[in-house]
């Protein structure tokens, strides 16, 4: 991915092979992975391939019958991720990841408005993307043998019109999680979200620290507040 220009600005977080529609929304459904509630009976017996079946199917249903959603309603998408997202995601491996090794050096503190700030971001750039949900339905592909459960990937295709698309899924196994399972990263169209992320932080870190890092995902998550209402009028 293409470095920032200037250090000391954050570009919108769109990456450059994100730019159209189609992808945009794919990008939203990976954000949206698990924006329903499951029975605690499912839990860890679970295969990580139909976990991410189970959640990815139901939740375009649940985008799909939800007309708050489908029209990019961020304060709705904020409680979808904050009630139940949160539970299918180690969120706090996904920012650390993201920022890379400034995360270590990093106070508690900075940890938690990174996270915040960072959330706000993914929900915001691609709220308005989901008016766009069609037909689409998610394939699991097999899950390829020999992987460790603390980095295990599973490929997927959504399919509807037109040709299939790449979607996967980069789990870990927790006990602590109802599912067995937390998501971690996600690779749309052949671009890792937190890969492509890093790149970008890395440039603001380098040049200003932390604090210059969160000052302007707050100012992009301002921006994205205004893009995202004239995006679904």
């Amino acid at each position: 991915m293409h470095q920032m220009r200037e250090a000391s600005t954050v570009k919108p977080m769109t990456p450059t092979k994100f730019i159209s529609s189609r992808r945009q929304w794919l990008s939203a459904l990976a954000c949206a992975v698990a924006a329903v509630s499951w029975p605690q009976a499912w839990a860890a017996q679970e295969s990580p391939d139909a976990f991410i079946s189970r959640i990815t199917n139901s939740t375009i249903n649940t985008i799909k019958a939800d007309k708050n959603l489908r029209s990019g309603d961020t304060n709705r998408i904020m409680k979808l991720v904050d009630g139940e997202l949160m539970q299918y995601v180690n969120f706090r491996r996904m920012t650390a990841l993201a920022v890379g090794p400034a995360w270590r050096k990093a106070t508690d503190a900075q940890r938690t408005q990174l996270q915040e700030a960072f959330k706000l971001l993914l929900v915001r750039t691609y709220a308005g993307a989901l008016s766009q949900l069609g037909e689409q339905k998610v394939v699991v592909k097999p899950v390829r043998p020999g992987q460790p459960e603390s980095n295990l990937v599973v490929q997927t295709e959504v399919q509807g019109k037109g040709d299939p698309i790449q979607m996967d899924y980069r789990l870990e196994k927790s006990a602590d999680a109802a599912s067995g399972w937390l998501v971690f990263d996600m690779n749309v169209l052949g671009v890792w979200l937190v890969e492509n992320y890093r790149t970008q932080f890395s440039s603001v870190i380098n040049a200003n620290g932390i604090d210059a890092l969160i000052a302007n995902l707050n100012e992009q998550n301002k921006r994205n507040a205004g893009n995202v209402s004239a995006a679904v009028k």
